[in-house]
């Protein structure tokens, strides 16, 4: 198989397809569902649905503690009727708010720190064939004990795990971690992408 590139690859290349109408059929406070009818190259009109999200990117936060453990948050996920096993995150609540800012807050609220240093290392999208939903992920240390917050009803009782990057890999490897946004956070910290024996420079 050759490994020969033909064409440099271009994101924002010229759409096959043109959009023609949109409309809105639902919305909620963090999403709307749009439905939009699109023209194609191929010659044959088609509409589809997609959830267009509101208050920019979510947020995912690796951190580190002083001795080296990665908090770990359980949840329970009411669209998959499951516990889940994530690194700290989640969205904003307007379109004002700045994600450095939003992971700031989810870390103290879901896991009990507040950063001294954090910086963003990667932007990943979450959904892209129905979903406009971006999330940045951020890597924190020098943290600093607070209060973990009420997640609501959802998870009246959540639980805190603190895990080594290496016992955080086995629970990957073995899928015991599933969400997207911690696994590409923990597998960037495994592959040496993340350098968790040196504090990132402050990001304020």
């Amino acid at each position: 198989m050759s490994n020969k590139t033909h064409r440099r690859f271009d994101p924002w290349r010229i759409a096959p397809v043109q959009e023609m109408s949109r409309k809105v059929i639902l919305q909620t406070h963090c999403f709307n569902i749009d439905h939009v009818a699109f023209d194609s190259l191929a010659g044959k009109p088609f509409e589809r649905d997609f959830i267009h999200v509101k208050h920019g990117d979510t947020v995912g936060v690796l951190a580190i503690t002083n001795d080296g453990r990665i908090p770990l948050v359980e949840q329970y996920r009411l669209s998959t009727h499951r516990w889940t096993l994530e690194i700290p995150g989640g969205h904003g609540t307007s379109h004002t708010d700045r994600p450095m800012d939003i992971a700031r807050r989810k870390l103290e609220e879901e896991a009990g720190f507040k950063a001294g240093k954090i910086q963003q290392f990667s932007r990943i999208m979450d959904m892209p064939g129905y979903s406009t939903q971006y999330t940045s992920l951020f890597y924190a240390t020098d943290l600093t004990p607070t209060q973990i917050s009420d997640f609501g009803p959802e998870t009246p009782r959540p639980g805190l795990r603190l895990v080594t990057p290496e016992e955080a890999h086995q629970l990957v490897v073995n899928g015991t971690i599933l969400d997207a946004k911690s696994l590409v956070a923990l597998l960037s910290l495994h592959d040496g992408l993340l350098d968790h024996h040196d504090s990132p420079d402050s990001d304020n």
